[in-house]
């Protein structure tokens, strides 16, 4: 694995409306003869992987690390994977992400997420959920890009404010856009753009009040009817299961976010068999 690691650089220095704090991680996976390895790794700032892990032998594990835990005002992650053909990985965070409230200036704070597969490449984008607490000002980016016979499975589980301690999120905003591409060709774009309380938030159109959402994607083959049924038939109230243009979506609306990754977890374990052809293996650091 080669390391290179820059200096950490904002663009602009001190407290005020144009200050930014940048965390950037670049990623390639290719296949060895055993097991998918990281062949090249460049960071900055405070993101970071685990060592990777193959409790599966040929699929590379790997945690993705942000030690300081949260997003305040100013700060600008950027993860960019790419998978070399016929590498196998699979991706997760070891906590939930979290947002807090935004700065005086009313700073934005924020990740993007670039994901590359070439041909004959697997990857598993399976982060834990991201909080956004009352008064964030978030923005959550995820871009997909697939080679004709790439297979993907990913999702992306969303917590407004925390209910279960009665934060509730009726100040902030988040934007959230997700495309994916497979062959050159846009499959899924989607874009929320909310304010605490609006019509998007509250309305029976948006969210309905609702503070936990998450949508999971899966490309590949494998995602046919018998599998869909299956899916309807396992899921609890609050899931909804479709597929267009070859992309499989699973999607949550409610107001439990145990509720929606226990779901989501049913969900994978039902598609990674069928797509992948191996069992779902959970990544030790989702119980620890």
């Amino acid at each position: 694995m080669h390391l290179c690691h820059t200096a950490s650089r904002s663009s602009s220095a001190g407290y005020g409306p144009g200050r930014q704090w940048s965390a950037q991680l670049s990623l390639q996976l290719v296949s060895g003869l055993n097991c998918t390895q990281v062949k090249r790794m460049t960071f900055s700032g405070p993101l970071r992987i685990q060592r990777p892990f193959y409790p599966e032998g040929q699929p590379c594990h790997l945690y993705l690390l942000h030690p300081p835990g949260g997003l305040v005002s100013g700060d600008r992650l950027r993860i960019e994977v790419q998978a070399q053909p016929g590498s196998q990985g699979l991706l997760t965070t070891p906590s939930a992400g979290k947002v807090y409230r935004q700065d005086s200036a009313g700073v934005a704070q924020g990740q993007r997420v670039r994901l590359r597969l070439e041909e004959n490449a697997e990857l598993e984008w399976l982060p834990q959920e991201t909080i956004l607490y009352r008064g964030a000002n978030a923005g959550l980016d995820l871009h997909i890009e697939l080679a004709e016979n790439a297979r993907f499975i990913g999702w992306e589980l969303v917590c407004l404010g925390r209910p279960a301690g009665e934060h509730w999120f009726d100040e902030g905003s988040l934007s959230q856009r997700l495309q994916l591409w497979r062959a050159g060709r846009l499959l899924l774009n989607e874009r929320l753009q909310l304010q605490a309380g609006d019509g998007v938030h509250r309305g029976r159109a948006g969210l309905n009040g609702r503070c936990v959402f998450g949508t999971l994607l899966a490309v590949g083959p494998g995602l046919d009817d018998e599998l869909i049924t299956a899916l309807r038939q396992a899921l609890p109230e609050g899931f909804s299961v479709t597929e267009r243009l070859g992309v499989l979506l699973v999607r949550y609306l409610g107001n439990d976010m145990n509720a929606c990754r226990a779901g989501m977890w049913q969900a994978w374990e039902l598609i990674r068999p069928a797509m992948l052809e191996r069992p779902a293996c959970f990544p030790r650091i989702w119980f620890t």
